[in-house]
């Protein structure tokens, strides 16, 4: 008897959490999730910030098929000139600042980090990192060793040696930072947390600590670049560069990819003493930089990033006066609607799923949901969506009240 998808998902894949209803999907396009069934769901959670250009766009795909036609992978890259990751690193070089001219491409947000981790160390000859409380910067061991969480990470010890903690926005805990720091590695929007914005001056600060002491600024961007924030990237948002930046999910319009960028002459360092000071088989894969580069050109060449702002407030007008909600916190087009105390936001996403629209939970964060819809969603569906979530919102305080 052969088993369907839903008996080998449950007894063959490997899953990180106790999944009791997982939805069968079948299709998705633009906006939309289709299941089984044929039903649609409205997908306001973008893979996690990865669909920004929506699932499946035309030039994503005409870009993958182009791919396909002349070569997959070759060879760990380095060693051939390819025409995507130039064309990729290039397009991303015109639209970041000087310091930030040199890009390695890898697989993920994590190995973006590990990458990271190791140039700061490399530039500085030190070893303490700085991170912050409540941030995420992945799972690897290295990524996890910088994540501000101990529930999480607790069972895998031990992790990175010298790590230090402080308070997101807290600016007297920036002294902390000092001439024995390598690195600090800041979300510039915390957004496991909940979308925790910092003050007007915070990253400012930051910068200049770092300035004095010699520290190398990392930016984790993974889920806030590529347009999400109202602007290309997040920390144009804050007037500073950091060092070193991370990025991957929205980057690949669909498709796995991440980056490490900073300076030609700081990305030099990995070349020599020892050679090969950073490498990986399938960092910059030809088809993920194809997707990549037409994703980027998409979000450009229609504005999405420009429009993100807009979007963003239109969702906050339309829920913010509900019974239920207590605040909305947001950068661009993404949003923390946080609940009011006595009502369940697990109920609430729920709700949200059997009305058809797809909703996440923050991982540190347990009384707000996520709202982060694919850039290209249109303020008419936006209008259409915050009705649905608005019908979610009323079942929930008639269920509970």
């Amino acid at each position: 008897m052969q088993l369907t998808n839903r008996q080998l998902f449950y007894q063959h894949l490997a899953l990180p959490a106790n999944i009791a209803e997982a939805i069968e999907i079948v299709k998705a396009e633009g906006i939309y999730l289709y299941d089984i069934n044929g039903r649609p769901y409205t997908d306001l959670v973008s893979g996690v910030s990865v669909s920004n250009v929506g699932h499946r766009h035309p030039m994503v795909l005409a870009a993958i098929h182009k791919q396909l036609e002349q070569y997959l992978h070759l060879m760990v890259y380095g060693k051939y000139i390819q025409s995507p990751q130039v064309k990729l690193a290039g397009k991303m070089a015109e639209h970041l600042p000087e310091s930030l001219n040199s890009v390695f491409f890898v697989n993920s947000g994590s190995e973006a980090i590990e990458g990271a981790l190791k140039l700061a160390k490399r530039i500085t000859g030190r070893t303490e990192i700085a991170a912050f409380k409540n941030a995420y910067h992945g799972s690897t061991h290295g990524a996890l060793s910088v994540l501000g969480n101990e529930e999480m990470k607790n069972a895998y010890r031990p992790l990175l040696p010298d790590v230090r903690f402080l308070q997101f926005t807290n600016e007297a805990e920036l002294e902390r930072i000092t001439e024995r720091t390598a690195c600090v590695v800041a979300e510039p929007v915390q957004a496991e947390a909940g979308i925790r914005l910092p003050g007007k001056s915070y990253h400012k600060k930051l910068r200049a600590r770092c300035d004095k002491t010699g520290s190398i600024l990392i930016f984790d961007e993974v889920q806030m670049g590529f347009g999400r924030t109202g602007k290309l990237f997040a920390f144009e948002n804050f007037g500073i560069v950091p060092d070193i930046l991370c990025l991957a999910k929205g980057m690949g319009g669909g498709m796995p990819i991440g980056a490490f960028v900073s300076s030609a002459k700081n990305m030099a360092l990995l070349t020599h003493n020892p050679a090969l000071g950073h490498i990986t088989t399938f960092g910059g894969h030809p088809v993920s930089c194809a997707a990549a580069l037409a994703s980027l050109e998409v979000i450009l060449e229609d504005g999405l990033h420009e429009k993100a702002e807009k979007k963003g407030k239109l969702f906050v007008d339309s829920l913010q006066s509900h019974p239920v909600v207590q605040n909305i916190r947001r950068a661009g087009l993404m949003l923390a609607v946080e609940i009011k105390a006595g009502f369940s936001v697990s109920k609430l996403v729920k709700l949200l799923q059997a009305n058809g629209l797809i909703v996440d939970q923050f991982l540190f964060n347990n009384s707000s949901f996520r709202i982060a819809p694919p850039l290209t969603i249109t303020e008419k569906e936006i209008r259409g969506v915050a009705r649905e979530v608005v019908k979610s919102l009323d079942e929930l305080y008639e269920h509970t009240v």
